[in-house]
């Protein structure tokens, strides 16, 4: 079921309020269901000695999130440079971040290393000798090819920009021990919002194999297998949830007989991000028009700027009007923003109540990939974020983007440059 009914409960009867003080769009966090996530996934895994979640900043990169992030006891999955230094000021330090970068440029790799570090898991063999200073630490992001399949979001492996091939994998990690790395790890990302347990627990299995071909060629023993986020959601109501339970039983019946056949195991991450935080938020928005042409349509106040899943992937929200929760679906309409593009739509054809001007529509599981994929085409702004805490109160956690934002880069030291000018 997309988004809590707890969430509902308490968010619902307040949402008019809310609306009323900080004005509409907004997302809303929902802090209870946050932390009852992260302690349900440490407590699916607590059989696996070592086993961590490495937060996917890039789902949702807000520093009070991070701060819960940080009391579960969670690591930082980044893979940029602002990622890294929000997860720093979370308190994340050496191997509580994991930096995961496509095409890495110098500048990142100095971050990575600046401020106690992190594990540094590289993507494709080329980088080995352009690593300034190579850790002791190394790990590898693996891409199966045709080995595994993918889905929609993420691609087809064969297709996919990401990771060392499996023909790399031996002559990566011989390079790295060249390099000097005398710790490692193994990483891999073949799926995105994946509902199936069973193909997660296969992506364990590939790289239990991959650890063992890799040992038994160059007498690596790794320390931690990480595989990757992908863990979905059911972002319908038809939709059946993951089996978190299942798949973790699964996996560490794998890990214990890994350890009973070579008398040890290495640890077990995961990057999940989209699963932790993403059906405990929401975009609240206001009906403004009511447009009647070849179709009905219901325009609110916010767009794709502020969630662009829907028009990037084809993506479904479930989407609910506060105030007619069970009232008959009579009605069809596509509930679409302002953007001068004609895929600004939040639902196409979508069997809702009636709407009138200034009902509260609440667009669900916007908790991952929705403020954090905002952007700024058209001049639309990003919403702000607000936090529903575990107390019953709603704390601002950022503030909406203003005109004075949209122009602040376009504040600058005039420079110009003439071809073929001398360098003093």
């Amino acid at each position: 079921m997309p988004m809590s009914q707890s969430f509902q409960d308490r968010l619902f009867p307040i949402a008019a309020d809310l609306a009323e003080h900080y004005g509409t769009p907004f997302h809303i966090y929902d802090e209870a269901g946050i932390l009852a996530n992260g302690e349900r996934l440490k407590k699916a895994f607590s059989g696996i000695a070592g086993f961590r979640e490495y937060f996917a900043v890039k789902a949702l990169p807000n520093p009070r999130i991070l701060g819960l992030m940080k009391t579960l006891g969670f690591g930082f999955d980044c893979s940029s440079i602002p990622e890294l230094i929000m997860s720093r000021q979370a308190g994340g330090r050496g191997d509580d971040i994991m930096f995961t970068s496509n095409n890495t440029t110098q500048e990142e790799f100095k971050a990575a290393e600046a401020e106690g570090g992190s594990v540094l898991n590289l993507d494709d063999i080329s980088l080995i000798p352009k690593v300034p200073r190579f850790p002791e630490l190394v790990c590898f992001r693996y891409n199966p090819g045709p080995r595994r399949t993918g889905n929609i979001i993420i691609g087809n492996p064969v297709e996919a920009k990401y990771g060392i091939t499996h023909d790399q994998v031996i002559s990566a990690y011989k390079l790295a021990l060249e390099r000097g790395a005398q710790r490692f790890g193994l990483h891999t990302m073949v799926a995105s919002n994946e509902r199936d347990h069973t193909y997660i627990v296969e992506t364990a299995r590939m790289l239990l194999q991959i650890s063992e071909m890799v040992e038994n060629e160059l007498g690596i023993r790794f320390e931690f297998l990480n595989l990757g986020g992908g863990l979905g959601i059911p972002y319908r109501p038809e939709d059946k949830s993951l089996d978190l339970e299942a798949m973790a039983r699964e996996i560490t019946e794998l890990i214990n007989e890994f350890k009973s056949a070579y008398g040890y195991a290495p640890r077990i991450y995961m990057e999940s991000g989209r699963w932790v935080t993403g059906p405990h938020g929401a975009l609240i928005t206001r009906a403004i028009n009511h447009k009647s042409i070849y179709r009905q349509y219901i325009g609110v106040d916010a767009c794709m700027s502020s969630l662009m899943r829907p028009a990037m992937y084809d993506a479904y929200h479930h989407i609910e009007v506060i105030g007619k929760q069970g009232h008959p679906l009579s009605e069809v309409y596509d509930v679409v923003g302002s953007l001068c593009e004609n895929n600004d739509k939040f639902a196409v054809q979508r069997k809702l109540p009636p709407i009138h001007e200034g009902d509260l529509l609440a667009i669900h599981d916007t908790g991952a990939h929705g403020s954090a994929m905002g952007f700024q085409y058209n001049g639309r702004l990003r919403p702000k974020e607000l936090l529903l805490r575990t107390d019953g109160s709603v704390e601002l956690i950022r503030r909406a983007e203003t005109n004075e934002d949209y122009f602040q880069t376009l504040k600058f030291t005039a420079d110009s440059y003439w071809p073929g000018s001398a360098v003093l």
